[in-house]
């Protein structure tokens, strides 16, 4: 009976990659949370030009999909979740500094987006992560 625990306990995934999984899903969360706004905007309101709105609705829309995709690959412990995640954590500390720059809410948004970013390349290169990800040591 021992080696079924051992086996069970060696398939629960890590606590960090559960935290790199839910944050990372919360931030496309969030993504497409802008584009449906974005949506509604063009149907209660009259923008200047129509076109660029429709495009930027879609765009913000389309980007969603990679974080959101990179959450559901890295709760199900799939190698190749890693890397996406880590772009779209890398693309949010700069974005975040931009956005603290503004003033106001945005402040506090920003500090959220650039501490969320850390936190989730923290949780993505740690040993355990990597390792319930199928990702090895290098070969020196």
């Amino acid at each position: 009976m021992p080696a079924e625990n051992e086996t069970q306990a060696s398939d629960a995934r890590p606590r960090r990659l559960t935290a790199a999984a839910v944050l990372t899903g919360l931030e496309g969360l969030v993504v497409a949370a802008f584009g449906v706004v974005s949506l509604v905007m063009l149907v209660t309101d009259k923008p200047d030009g129509m076109v660029q709105a429709v495009t930027m609705a879609v765009t913000v829309l389309a980007l969603s999909v990679l974080p959101l995709a990179a959450a559901r690959g890295l709760w199900l412990r799939r190698r190749w979740s890693r890397g996406p995640s880590m772009i779209v954590q890398l693309i949010a500390l700069p974005a975040g500094y931009q956005m603290a720059q503004n003033g106001g809410i945005w402040t506090a948004a920003g500090i959220a987006m650039a501490l969320t970013g850390v936190a989730v390349l923290g949780c993505l290169v740690n040993p355990t992560a990597t390792e319930a990800l199928g990702i090895g040591p290098r070969d020196a």
